[in-house]
Parts: C-alpha cells; sequence; structure tokens
C-alpha cells in the first residue's frame, strides 16, 4: 500500500484529497445576530397584548407564515403583508434584510427571527426586532408608507477615534452621500453604501437603509434624523435603529461590497499527469510542459501592464494639460445647431427673454422633445477661443449635482457662444428676498390689518423654505469643493446667483468667475480681483487670495442675507456702532438677541433653534481669519446634526470697516469689474472665465 501511494503523482494526491474534504457534511449557517427589540411593557398596557389562542394570535402566525414564505421571493428584501380584516385583531407586519446580504442569508434571518421574536417579547401586539441582518416588525395598527422616528436606539463603539475633527468632516461627508443616495435608490432598496479616509491609513465606513414603501423625502428625512442621533464624540462606530430606518457607521468594512459583482472567472484545472513509473514523480517532460507556460504568461502580464501604465500615465498628463484632453471626442452630443435654438427661442424674440446679466441675455426656450430650457447667449466680446469654449462646457457638463444648475449643451457658430442649462421656474433668490421688499412690507401689515391671506411671491419664504435653501446652497458648495472630480471654487457665490426650481429647491448657478484647483491644491492668487463686493472674503479682496475658505464667507454672508431679508451691500445702521450687516449680527450675537436679526415676515413661523444655529453658523463662516472658518463638509455636518458642537465665532470681518481705508473701499465699490451681474437675475450662469488655475 505504501508502495502504490508512493507512486500516485502530488497533483493527483491534490485531487484524491479534494474529494475526500467533499464528502464532509455541510456545516449549517451560525443563527443571526441579536441587535436590539422594541418590546412594550405587556404588564402595563393591556390593549397592545393579546391572549394565547386569540384572534390575533391566529392571524400573527398566518402573517408569520407568508413572511416566511415570501423571504426566499422578495428581490429587494423587502415584504409586507397584512393578515386579518377585522380590527382590531388585524395584524400588519413586515421584514427589511440588510441590502447588502443575500437571498439565502436573508430568508434565514426573517424565518429564525418570526419564531425567535415570540421568545424575546411574548404577547405583545407591537414588536419590533433588529438583527445585524434583517428587521421583523409587527402591529395591530397599519406600519406602512410611513416614517417612524418617535423611539430610536442609540448603539455605540465605546473606543474613540485620535483625529476627532478631521474624522467628524469625513463622516459627516459618508453620512450625508449614503443618506442621499439611499433616499433616490431607483434599485428598490432604499439602501447605500460609503466609504472615505479620514487619514493616510484608516477609512470610515458608512451605510444606510430604509423600508422601500417610504417616498424619497419620508426615506431622507427619517435617515437625517438618524444621523443627528449619532454621537458627537468621534466614537469609532454607531448605529441609530429606527423602526423604518436606521444608519451605522464603523472604521472597518462591516458590509459586503462584492454582492452583485460579477463572480471571477474559476481557475483553470491542468489534467493530471501520468506517472513515471522509474522515479515516481513528474518526468522532466511534464515540468517543462507547466514551468514553460506559467513562464510565458508571467512574463505577458509585466508586459501587459507596463504599457497599459504607460497609456494610462499619458491619459493623466494630457487630462490636466489640457483640462478636459480626450473627453472633447464626446463634445458632439453637447453641440446644438444655431437653427434649433433659433427656434427654440422664436429667433431670441424680447417675449422670451426672462434675464439680463454681465455676460448676456437669457431666454427661455422649448426644444422639438418639448424640454424647456434657459438659454444664455454670450457676449461677442468675451475674447474665448472655440477650443477653450469647448473644453470648458464638456467640464462643466460633467458637474452633476441637485443643487447645481445643470448644463445640457452649447451652440459655437460664426460669433455666436450660447449655452444652454435647464430651465429653473422661480427665478433667483434675491428676488424673493430683495426684489419685492417695499411692496411686500406694505403688503403684509394690510393684510394684517383687513385679516387677508398673504398673496405676494415672498410669503414662499418662509422659514422652512429658506432653511431648505441653505441646506440645498451648502451641499451644492460641498460638492464643488470636495466631491467633484476637480476642485472647483465659484468666487462669485451670492443671493443672485441662488436659482430656485419648482419646488423652491436651491440650485448654484454662474460659474462665470469660477476657478479650478488641482486635487492637492489649496488657494490660488491673482491680480485680477473679479466678484461682488460684500461677498468677497477679505483677504481676497485686499492681496488677490482666493480659496474654498473664500466660498465659506460668501456662503456666511449669504446665510445672514436670508436670515434677515437684507442685502448685504444696502444694510446701514449707526445705532451703537452697528454699521453693516456683519456687524450688526456680531452686535446681536454678543448681546444674546441673535433672532432680532430675523426678517420679521417670518414672525409665527420659524423655529428659535434652527434660526440662532444658523447666525451662529454664518458667523463662524464670516471670521477673519480663513483658517478659522470651518469648510463646506462641516457647514453641510453642523446644519443636519444638533449634536454637533459649535465653537465660538471670532469677530467677523470688516467689522467697522476697519481693516482698510475708506478710500479704497469706495474705490473697489466702484470698480465695475468687481460685479458685472444683473441685480436681478435669472439663469444668469456663465463659464466664460472659467480655467485651471
Amino acid at each position: 500500500m505504501d508502495k502504490f501511494f508512493h507512486k500516485i503523482p502530488e497533483v493527483a494526491l491534490f485531487v484524491y484529497a479534494i474529494c475526500l474534504l467533499s464528502l464532509i457534511p455541510i456545516v449549517k449557517g451560525a443563527d443571526p445576530t441579536f441587535v436590539s427589540i422594541d418590546c412594550p411593557n405587556t404588564t402595563l398596557a393591556t390593549t397592545s397584548t393579546y391572549a394565547q389562542n386569540s384572534t390575533y394570535q391566529t392571524n400573527l402566525n398566518t402573517l408569520f407564515s407568508v413572511l416566511s414564505t415570501n423571504s426566499s421571493n422578495a428581490s429587494s428584501g423587502f415584504y409586507n403583508f397584512t393578515a386579518g380584516s377585522s380590527p382590531p385583531d388585524v395584524a400588519y407586519g413586515l421584514f427589511l434584510c440588510r441590502g447588502d446580504v443575500a437571498a439565502d442569508v436573508c430568508r434565514d434571518c426573517v424565518i429564525y427571527a418570526t419564531g425567535d421574536v415570540v421568545k424575546r417579547c411574548p404577547g405583545s401586539k407591537q414588536v419590533t426586532v433588529w438583527y445585524d441582518q434583517c428587521l421583523l416588525r409587527y402591529s395591530n395598527q397599519s406600519i406602512f408608507d410611513a416614517a417612524d422616528t418617535r423611539e430610536w436606539f442609540t448603539l455605540t463603539n465605546t473606543q474613540s477615534v485620535t483625529d476627532a475633527t478631521r474624522f467628524t468632516e469625513v463622516l459627516g461627508q459618508v453620512m450625508g452621500d449614503v443618506a442621499d443616495r439611499a433616499s433616490s435608490d431607483d434599485s428598490g432598496k432604499k439602501f447605500a453604501t460609503a466609504q472615505a479616509n479620514y487619514s493616510a491609513l484608516q477609512s470610515v465606513y458608512g451605510l444606510a437603509q430604509c423600508t422601500p414603501d417610504l417616498s424619497d423625502s419620508d426615506c431622507n428625512g427619517c435617515l437625517r434624523n438618524g444621523m443627528s442621533k449619532l454621537p458627537d464624540d468621534a466614537k469609532q462606530g454607531a448605529r441609530v435603529l429606527f423602526r423604518s430606518c436606521y444608519v451605522w457607521y464603523e472604521v472597518y468594512p462591516f458590509f459586503n461590497a462584492s454582492i452583485g459583482a460579477a463572480p471571477p472567472p474559476p481557475p483553470s484545472v491542468l489534467p493530471p499527469p501520468a506517472s513515471n513509473p522509474g522515479n515516481g514523480g513528474l518526468s522532466s517532460q511534464q515540468i517543462v510542459a507547466i514551468v514553460v507556460p506559467i513562464c510565458v504568461a508571467i512574463m505577458l502580464f509585466i508586459a501587459g501592464f507596463c504599457i497599459l501604465t504607460r497609456r494610462a500615465k499619458k491619459k493623466f498628463n494630457s487630462l490636466r494639460e489640457d483640462t478636459v484632453g480626450d473627453d472633447i471626442s464626446t463634445v458632439q452630443s453637447l453641440q446644438y445647431d444655431l437653427g434649433t435654438i433659433q427656434a427654440a427661442t422664436n429667433n431670441f424674440s424680447d417675449d422670451n427673454k426672462i434675464g439680463e446679466g454681465g455676460f448676456g441675455a437669457v431666454y427661455k426656450g422649448l426644444l422639438p422633445d418639448g424640454q424647456e430650457v434657459a438659454v444664455k447667449r454670450l457676449s461677442r466680446t468675451s475674447g474665448q477661443g472655440a477650443t477653450e469654449f469647448k473644453n470648458e462646457v464638456v467640464l462643466v457638463a460633467k458637474l452633476q449635482h441637485r443643487n447645481l444648475v445643470r448644463l445640457l449643451g452649447f451652440c459655437l457658430e460664426g460669433e455666436e457662444n450660447i449655452l444652454i442649462y435647464e430651465f429653473v421656474p422661480n427665478k433667483s433668490l434675491d428676488y424673493f428676498l430683495f426684489g419685492l421688499a417695499i411692496l411686500t412690507t406694505l403688503c403684509y401689515i394690510a393684510c394684517y390689518l383687513f385679516r387677508q391671506k398673504y398673496p405676494l411671491e415672498q410669503a414662499k419664504l418662509d422659514w422652512s423654505r429658506r432653511y431648505k435653501i441653505i441646506g440645498g446652497v451648502a451641499r451644492g458648495m460641498l460638492y464643488l469643493h470636495e466631491d467633484s472630480r476637480l476642485r472647483i471654487i465659484h468666487r462669485d457665490l451670492k443671493a443672485s446667483n441662488i436659482l430656485l426650481d419648482g419646488d423652491m429647491n436651491a440650485k448654484v448657478s454662474d460659474f462665470g468667475m469660477a476657478r479650478i484647483f488641482g486635487v492637492d491644491q489649496t488657494q490660488g492668487n491673482t491680480s485680477q480681483v473679479v466678484g461682488t463686493f460684500g461677498y468677497m472674503s477679505p483677504e481676497y479682496v485686499t492681496c488677490g487670495q482666493f480659496s474654498v475658505k473664500s466660498d465659506v464667507f460668501s456662503f456666511g454672508v449669504l446665510v445672514l442675507e436670508i436670515i434677515s431679508g437684507k442685502k448685504i451691500n444696502n444694510f446701514y445702521q449707526s445705532e451703537d456702532g452697528a454699521v453693516d450687516l456683519l456687524s450688526y449680527a456680531w452686535k446681536l450675537w454678543r448681546e444674546g438677541t441673535p433672532l432680532n436679526l430675523m426678517d420679521p415676515t417670518l414672525q409665527g413661523s420659524y423655529s428659535r433653534n434652527e434660526v440662532s444655529r444658523c447666525v451662529h453658523i454664518a458667523l463662524l463662516c464670516v471670521q477673519d481669519d480663513p483658517d478659522a472658518r470651518p469648510s463646506m463638509a462641516t457647514v453641510v455636518l453642523m446644519l443636519n446634526s444638533y449634536s454637533v458642537t459649535l465653537s465660538l465665532p471670532q469677530q467677523p470681518a470688516f467689522l467697522g470697516r476697519s481693516r482698510m481705508g475708506s478710500n479704497f473701499l469706495k474705490a473697489i465699490e466702484s470698480d465695475q469689474s468687481m460685479s458685472n451681474s444683473a441685480q436681478f437675475s435669472v439663469n444668469e450662469a456663465s463659464i466664460t472665465e472659467l480655467g485651471p488655475r
């Protein structure tokens, strides 16, 4: 027997061992990992309990049976069902499996939960139980199509991270991203995951999921509510569980990112070589036949890798040098012919004109497919070449975000430089904040005296809509600064460049003064200071230095305008030394009366905590020291989470106009190059000066 085994080749022994291992029975998978359970005190609430052999128990058993049966068939990992028809004995129930678990894991978790839940919480009519892999919920009242955030459970890792500030910023980005993507998930799962590095060697992993019966807005609200309950002391992991949604993050990859990916090709198996009775091993011919192809394959792999690396490097260098590089080959897909644009705008008729800015007129157009567009006819004196214009259009067209005005295409024929944008129907933010100021005040007083409904368009800007606009602008600027392909500095963020769609959602527009930074670039310098006085940061006005913190300053000014309803350049109040809007807000803050800054038309429609917090955040953004200003990622986190503690703001820039001489300020205010956009602008976005720096 020993001689027999000695003569079997090594490959045959390996195959024989595999065959023996295949005879070992497969061990059954472990039970789902229990997390938490919402089990009411059945001894105190008799109306929420059921008796043994009651009608409700019969319906509950039917519900469990249907849920278990459908746990294998629900492609989205979600199923709901109603057992019974006579209240209060109707049993409503659902299960939700984590979006990254396999179908068999989902099935096993649901089946296990239907038996485990009655052991953990016997006799209760309303129970929710969470496991790592799924949740099960049932009640004697309808639980479908509505977000339930009345109670929550928080689980927190006791360990803290080292770099708390950086971790908090990255965590806010990750959780905000998964919340937005989960709420708009088209796959039907309402599920999203994300990962980002917060140091050279450490990452944070985030997950968010809602029950798919929720609407997009209800799902987003539920997840944002969960984010606000996360710990604010930079713990290494935490999760918040609602009955309708949950958020979860860790510093290790706890979710399965490979589900849905194409399986790797099966390894090729070499046929077992013939044995050599002479030496009991492989012959030299067999060894050569095995080794030579392997060596050749390795050499081909190395050569191919070198070729691909060289090509990728050339492509990357070309991309950096030419702004868009090979993307210009797809420019034809963005180009419209002049005849189509003329037909869409009735040959640029004045009846179609909806705005006029320093870079040209804006017309409303209707394309042949019925799509409404905003057509920006750029000035013929822009002096930009066709190639540069095309490159910039291709780049800006890639900026796709719900809070940015979307560029659809362009037209470049003869002397015509035309941009085609999505049509945003509700004009610009300054129209609602400042355009009807005097008439609005008189109408408001008259309506109050005669007890009539306030009819003007400015009434649309109640506090909830203003707060929504602030959050939308913050998310749009965060995308430009950190989430787009290149870091983009807007340099002219102001109320007239914030457009409002039909639902009053904010969309940042007008990239005519934008500058593009490299991934590692933090600031730039220019000898031509362009922008709008009042919104420009002090380091930009005095030294020509601009960075993401310049946009943060402009955002802070914009927030104060939205809260007060006052325009930064038209607000002067000499009482107690307050000269402009920034110093007035600082004065009220130091006196502990920030609510006095609020627009009088907001009385009765605001949240004191939200208004005070927004004033606080705005003052942090307009601090004189750029390093003291928060990043847009931190601003978004502060707006979305009340658990984030805000630092005390320092003195705002331009306080009392003491930073620069009055003559210099007058010269700046009179310089038309500082602001060449209209007072009330509609769809006046422009990219005529966009370029890498």
